[in-house]
């Protein structure tokens, strides 16, 4: 049976409801400080290609409910979406981000965007790169 929707099709639909970034306007915000930059790419990809300073790791699958302060994987990080503060999402090519960014504009959140290329337009740019792997957010307790 064929799908009904390819992945293309998924991520060309998010691009046109979402806000998308080029690196210039994403290195302006993450500059500004403003902004917290979610990195969605595997593990593997942030030890072999680096990472943006400051970014937090969230594993794709797991954002939505990282996001949400009614789950019980809740993430601190994240508090300070649901008042707004804004959100720049990546990965290694800009599709996934685009599928996460539509998700989280689904669950509300006004203020979310993508970068455009991902991680591998942000490096080609020649934008800060970092070696090693940023913290991961840790769940809340109790």
């Amino acid at each position: 049976m064929p799908l009904k929707k390819t992945a293309r099709q998924l991520v060309e639909e998010a691009m046109a409801e979402v806000r998308t970034l080029g690196v210039d306007e994403a290195r302006a915000l993450h500059a500004e400080g403003r902004a917290l930059f979610v990195d969605l790419r595997d593990v593997r990809e942030l030890e072999r290609e680096g990472v943006i300073p400051g970014a937090v790791h969230a594993p794709r699958g797991l954002l939505e409910f990282w996001v949400d302060p009614d789950s019980p994987y809740f993430h601190q990080a994240f508090a300070g979406a649901a008042d707004g503060r804004p959100l720049v999402l990546f990965c290694a090519l800009g599709w996934r981000s685009a599928l996460a960014a539509k998700s989280l504009q689904e669950m509300g959140l006004a203020d979310v965007s993508h970068v455009d290329g991902g991680f591998s337009a942000w490096k080609a740019a020649g934008a800060p790169v970092a070696d090693k792997a940023p913290p991961r957010p840790r769940p809340q307790e109790g």
